[in-house]
């Protein structure tokens, strides 16, 4: 379980234990004399013909090996089976200094808190020109004011709710006080190098003659030895019923497959398998790339406009009374947008807005809170997908709860970049059980959920994740 503790205002959740509940348990077959720490999965590759993509651009493929039974060799003779079992790598969420801890921010975190966020903010400004000759007005643009003036009303919610569960976290252990020795001492953490390009991947797909309509539109990994070609993974949802983890091979970069997942990597512009794919969704989780000034400062990954995202094919995908949540930054034009026009477009009606509070090991918020810059907290926008017709017995026999309004989710966060909380657990309440659940933009595999995105598989790279010793 990912919840770790829920009161009345929301959940606390330990996002690695979820991710470690999964089971990524993979077989692999061995001749009796090689290493237990090789994989043996096969990898071929083959050239591909298209006039813009290098002979470097090749076809991956991999055999999946049947963990029932012990094949036999070249030779005769038998393999023998190991099974090789994965953790995330747990120093991703070891989070244990807030990003920011700035003097000022200390000094107002003291004071009365339920100062006006105003009189914070011209409290910054007049200590930051202290020792100055000359005083520079400052002047808020319409969209500062707005945000401030949402913080202002959501402050109190934020602060009091994440201090109840955060007192929970620290009184069962999950969160734990930093001594200062302690804090000196903590390592920098090396991350894995995101050496597969999988959007220039999605790219390279364009290039692929289309499937015949009358084929089938996904590719299942069975136990028995299959091949996939890049056609295949490109072109159609990919699935893994199997109980057990499968690994494919991309550009030389090895990627882990959760049991019971499915996805489709593409960009916005080939999204047809995925409406091909015959299935509508009772929930569908968006983390759209918004645009704002850092994401264009940086060029760490592309962003869509908003009329791009309206383009979106909620309504051929969704199933009647569907529950749509969408992550959104604290823009108050995002919010409006959502609100106003996003939403309304989708014929989806908004019925909650909750936040995703970050906070360190220690249970301090990873920004202050009354930053002006970075807050702490990010947006969840739920809404529900309206009957085009009154069906009054629908779903008689589910018991689904009412969603509620501002609820908190505090959790840890990952330091890699965009990786989002699961929120199967905490939406399990307000959605029918065994329904058919869809991720769009994502960037990892859950169980249970099909996922699509250009980066979809970024976070199931092996380099996230520690190899334990293997077992026959």
């Amino acid at each position: 379980m990912s919840v770790v503790h829920q009161l009345s205002a929301g959940w606390l959740l330990d996002h690695l234990s979820f991710i470690n509940k999964i089971n990524y348990q993979l077989h692999q077959h061995h001749e009796p004399c090689c290493s237990k720490n090789e994989f043996t999965t096969s990898v071929h590759f083959e050239s591909l013909q298209m006039d813009s993509v290098s002979s470097s651009g090749a076809c991956a493929a991999f055999i999946a090996s049947d963990p029932t039974t012990k094949p036999e060799n070249d030779d005769g003779g038998n393999y023998e089976m190991f099974t090789q079992k994965f953790v995330f790598r747990p120093e991703l969420f070891d989070v244990t200094k807030p990003y920011i801890t700035p003097a000022v921010h200390k000094e107002c975190q003291q004071s009365n808190e339920k100062e006006d966020l105003m009189n914070v903010v011209k409290k910054e400004i007049s200590i930051s020109i202290i020792g100055k000759k000359r005083k520079r007005c400052v002047v808020f643009n319409q969209g500062e004011l707005d945000a401030m003036e949402y913080h202002t009303k959501i402050r109190e919610l934020i602060l009091d709710g994440s201090l109840q569960l955060i007192q929970e976290g620290l009184k069962s252990g999950f969160l734990y006080p930093l001594f200062e020795k302690q804090d000196k001492c903590s390592k920098p953490i090396t991350l894995p190098l995101d050496t597969c390009n999988l959007p220039e991947l999605c790219e390279m797909a364009k290039h692929l003659p289309p499937l015949n309509e009358m084929e089938h539109q996904t590719f299942q990994l069975v136990e028995e030895d299959t091949s996939v070609t890049e056609q295949d993974l490109f072109l159609r949802v990919v699935e893994n019923n199997s109980s057990f983890t499968k690994v494919i091979t991309l550009m030389g970069q090895k990627y882990l497959l959760p049991p019971k997942s499915s996805f489709l990597l593409s960009d916005i512009s080939c999204m047809q398998p995925l409406l091909n794919y015959r299935k509508t969704f009772d929930v569908i989780v968006i983390d759209p790339p918004w645009q704002n000034k850092s994401v264009k400062r940086s060029n760490r990954y592309s962003y869509l406009s908003p009329l791009q995202i309206k383009q979106i094919p909620i309504p051929k995908l969704a199933a009647p009374n569907c529950l749509l949540v969408t992550w959104v930054t604290n823009r108050q034009k995002h919010l409006r947008f959502i609100k106003e026009e996003l939403y309304p477009s989708w014929s989806v009606e908004v019925v909650a807005e909750w936040h995703w509070v970050k906070i360190t090991n220690s249970g301090e918020f990873v920004f202050p809170l009354d930053s002006p810059h970075k807050k702490p907290y990010e947006g969840l926008i739920l809404g529900r997908v309206q009957e085009k017709t009154a069906l009054p017995l629908r779903n008689a026999d589910v018991n689904v709860l009412p969603i509620p309004d501002h609820k908190l989710i505090v959790s840890v966060p990952c330091t890699l970049h965009s990786h989002k909380p699961p929120l199967a657990e905490v939406l399990k309440d307000y959605i029918k059980p065994d329904g058919e659940y869809l991720e769009l933009f994502a960037r990892n595999l859950q169980p249970g959920w099909t996922s699509w995105g250009n980066e979809v598989l970024k976070f199931q790279h092996v380099d996230y994740f520690i190899a334990l010793e293997s077992g026959s």
